[in-house]
């Protein structure tokens, strides 16, 4: 038998309280309507019993061959006022849909008293597998002004596309906890070392000097084993594991921190600019190869990397830059697609300006070590929290992972760039003319 949970309203409820659950739908309760921007782009929708992922019955969005249909199902709920946060959960299924990322759309639209928009609408960026159908999920705070909230699952622009929504929920939630991390990055760079240890070695002295004991990751620039020394890159590569990150795996571990820098890795014949992250016990939580590379390197004898990974630590998500990454768009993109709260990027020396645009353009967290470019930390909206100018220093600041940063025209751009980005627009071939 099919089984239909209402929602429940309350003008005074307290967190936890449900809002929203469903699980079966037949199309008769009249709760869930149809909606489009214009009556000529409404995509099909339609109860599909058989398609579901519990109860009987799923709400369906079919592109009915029309390129230009966009919308899908919505639903408001009332009582959801200003301040408030609320965890909203759906899962999906999409059937010949080039890019889920922003053709499959579940956000929240806040309404005032007037059923007039209040604040920017909150797109629902992240999904999980899970078998056939995917799982959504979004912790947000209702605008100042909200007396309501339209829930709004949808497909966009993709006419041979359908979709189907099914295990939807919004409740009550407490304000989330801050997620607070305390970031050290170091400026340094050693003259005259008679080889890697001794360039290595003083990086140590200088963590020991300058970070504070309750640094949560501490970050070194971009070759550390190198720096300093009149060495190749081949002379100092080493394997990963290996002695540089043994001697870092020490100081993590003494520390209680995270230790992230660049060191030159040897593999086989093969010899990479490479960062590694080390965590608190000392262990190697991974490592990224460099993948831009300039001629510069190239010419010297190092192979570039060939993707982008991100870490999951005990606070969130870290993403690792070297350097020339810098100067393209991509790097930054691809870790923050992946949900990285923060990239960390030792540098020897890159342009500030496009520093700068990484961080804002992408909503992350920024950290540069680096030599010829400045050491920082830098927040979602390109302001440098703090930053060390002076030799054997450290910057320092404790930034909060959980804190939303909105631009004032366009709400939260971490979260709606991934709904919006274009992946599924083939790039023309760089260097080829038409």
């Amino acid at each position: 038998m099919r089984r239909l949970l209402l929602f429940v309203l309350s003008l005074t409820a307290a967190p936890g309280q449900v809002l929203l659950r469903q699980s079966g739908f037949c199309g008769c309760d009249g709760d869930w309507t149809p909606w489009s921007h214009r009556e000529d782009t409404l995509p099909r929708t339609f109860v599909d019993t058989k398609v579901s992922l519990g109860d009987a019955g799923s709400l369906a969005v079919s592109g009915a061959s029309k390129v230009a249909a966009y919308g899908g199902w919505q639903r408001q709920v009332a009582g959801v006022k200003g301040g408030e946060w609320v965890r909203f959960k759906a899962s999906y299924k999409a059937d010949n849909v080039a890019a889920e990322n922003w053709q499959v759309v579940a956000r929240l639209d806040w309404r005032d008293a007037k059923d007039k928009r209040a604040g920017e609408p909150d797109y629902v960026p992240w999904a999980r597998r899970a078998g056939d159908w995917n799982e959504l999920s979004l912790e947000a705070q209702a605008p100042a002004g909200a007396d309501a909230v339209t829930i709004e699952l949808l497909l966009a622009n993709a006419p041979q596309g359908t979709v189907w929504w099914d295990n939807i929920s919004l409740e009550r939630i407490a304000e989330p906890a801050p997620r607070k991390v305390t970031v050290a990055t170091v400026n340094l760079r050693p003259r005259n070392s008679s080889g890697r240890e001794e360039s290595v070695a003083k990086f140590i002295e200088t963590i020991a000097k300058s970070v504070p004991v309750n640094a949560d990751v501490i970050l070194l620039p971009e070759g550390i084993s190198v720096v300093g020394t009149t060495k190749s890159y081949a002379e100092v590569s080493e394997t990963i594991p290996g002695p540089t990150t043994e001697a870092l795996g020490k100081v993590a571990k003494a520390r209680k921190a995270y230790v992230a820098a660049g060191i030159y890795e040897k593999e086989g014949a093969t010899i990479y600019n490479t960062a590694v992250l080390i965590d608190r016990n000392g262990e190697l939580v991974g490592k990224y190869r460099k993948v831009y590379l300039p001629r510069e390197e190239v010419e010297k004898g190092l192979t570039p990397g060939s993707h982008f990974p991100v870490f999951q630590t005990d606070f969130g998500r870290v993403g690792l830059m070297i350097c020339y990454d810098v100067f393209f768009s991509e790097p930054a993109r691809y870790l923050a697609n992946q949900g990285a709260d923060m990239v960390l990027m030792p540098i020897w020396g890159g342009d500030e300006n496009l520093a700068k645009a990484r961080a804002i353009e992408n909503g992350v967290f920024l950290i540069a070590s680096g030599y010829d470019h400045p050491t920082y930390v830098m927040d979602p909206l390109g302001e440098r929290l703090s930053q060390a100018t002076e030799q054997g220093t450290a910057a320092v600041a404790t930034i909060d992972l959980e804190k939303r940063y909105k631009a004032k025209w366009l709400g939260e751009m971490r979260t709606r760039r991934i709904k919006e980005l274009r992946v599924d627009v083939k790039a023309p071939m760089p260097g080829l003319l038409p």
